[in-house]
């Protein structure tokens, strides 16, 4: 049995993830606040499309981040490049499901139940995919009441996130919220991994795959630029309220303008 190493690089790996959940948690709710304030249907799928993507890859950015910490005594190990692809689009896709769930559904209650579920299961999909693209000399096997566990705690914080995003509408809130989710999420994925179990098999074999370096790292490093990204659009975009200020205002100059007497000549 070989000996499993959580965060090799000390709490870098744990503290980056956990920052990249949360961050990919605030975006997704301030999306999806805007989508639910939207006057317009396109407004409304484009928040949420924009949300979707960025709880998706929030999650799928932590869950990297933390592997890249995951070391096991006696094998090195690669990352297949498909599955973990494949998983990316899971988290964006499943996200998806969940946020349009409650972006659209009439029931706010049966969409939440149904949101939260949806969601739940495709971030648990998501991270056992992800698994599934290691690449290493053994065999990995799985304690099966840590993995339904970690399945639990993705449906919770999946559920609670959506429940949010209906209810909570300021900054602050939002805010803090997010930091609830962030560490949630971070929680199902250690607690996914402390259901891991490594029976080495040392061999000179080469491994399939890519290096995290060649593949893993410069992808979380794209993905964590899209969120600072998104973070700015979403921060200079004005929210319904300020557009609607604006345009009172500007009716109230032109009122204004058109109701002043002439001058005297």
């Amino acid at each position: 049995m070989g000996h499993l190493d959580h965060a090799a690089y000390g709490w870098l790996t744990p503290a980056l993830s956990y920052a990249m959940a949360s961050i990919g948690a605030a975006l997704g709710l301030r999306c999806t606040v805007r989508a639910l304030a939207a006057t317009t249907g396109a407004s409304r799928r484009n928040w949420l499309l924009t949300a979707a993507s960025a709880i998706g890859t929030g999650i799928w950015t932590m869950h990297f981040v933390a592997v890249l910490g995951f070391h096991v005594t006696g094998t090195e190990i690669r990352y297949d490049v498909p599955l973990t692809l494949l998983g990316l689009l899971v988290a964006v896709v499943v996200v998806g499901a969940g946020v349009f769930a409650v972006g659209y559904g009439k029931d706010r209650g049966r969409s939440l139940v149904l949101g939260g579920l949806t969601t739940g299961l495709g971030v648990a999909s998501m991270h056992y995919l992800g698994m599934a693209a290691l690449r290493l000399h053994g065999s990995v096997s799985y304690a099966p009441l840590m993995v339904g566990l970690s399945i639990a705690i993705a449906v919770v914080a999946a559920t609670a996130a959506l429940w949010a995003a209906l209810n909570i509408k300021s900054p602050v809130a939002v805010a803090v919220a997010s930091l609830i989710m962030g560490a949630a999420v971070t929680s199902m994925h250690y607690t996914g991994m402390l259901a891991v179990a490594v029976d080495v098999n040392p061999s000179d074999e080469a491994l399939p795959g890519a290096t995290a370096l060649q593949f893993i790292f410069p992808l979380a490093v794209g993905l964590g630029s899209y969120l600072f990204i998104t973070a700015a659009f979403v921060a200079l975009s004005p929210t319904a309220d300020e557009r609607a200020a604006s345009a009172a205002a500007s009716a109230g100059r032109r009122l204004g303008g058109r109701d002043a007497p002439a001058p005297v000549r």
